[in-house]
């Protein structure tokens, strides 16, 4: 028989409040720290409070970025505007960068972020170093 169609009526009550109740600031912050994970095929970056808790978040995937685009730093830049909308409209003035990782995103989000109006007041690497690290593979032998 197929699929019943149902038709909703356009005047119904309640019609694109939740959405707008989504999207409205639900802290207000006036400090921050943002914290940037870039590797060669991602850049993810996640603003938090002083103490840790984490308010907004995003990533070059949930942009919409696929295969090596997410690792580009021009998709990296667009992370980082959108934190910079996102933290500016929760009030905050000021950010501590935290960088970790090698990828090509590191620099172009923490410009884009900066651009938005929220100034830096320091920039700490947090990259992790192996200190010799495990064990190579034995050579192969043919």
């Amino acid at each position: 028989m197929g699929k019943k169609r149902i038709v909703k009526k356009s005047g119904e009550a309640g019609e694109g409040v939740a959405k707008s109740k989504s999207r409205s600031v639900k802290k207000r912050v006036d400090s921050g720290i943002l914290y940037i994970h870039a590797t060669y095929n991602n850049t993810k970056v996640a603003f938090m409070d002083k103490k840790g808790n984490t308010l907004c978040w995003s990533s070059t995937g949930s942009l919409g970025f696929k295969g090596a685009k997410k690792g580009t730093p021009f998709a990296a830049a667009k992370v980082g505007e959108l934190m910079g909308d996102q933290a500016k409209a929760m009030g905050a003035k000021e950010a501590e960068v935290i960088v970790k990782g090698v990828g090509s995103g590191r620099e172009s989000s923490i410009r884009a972020f900066s651009s938005k109006g929220v100034s830096i007041s320091g920039i700490k690497d947090m990259t992790p170093v192996p200190h010799n690290g495990p064990k190579p593979p034995k050579p192969r032998r043919v």
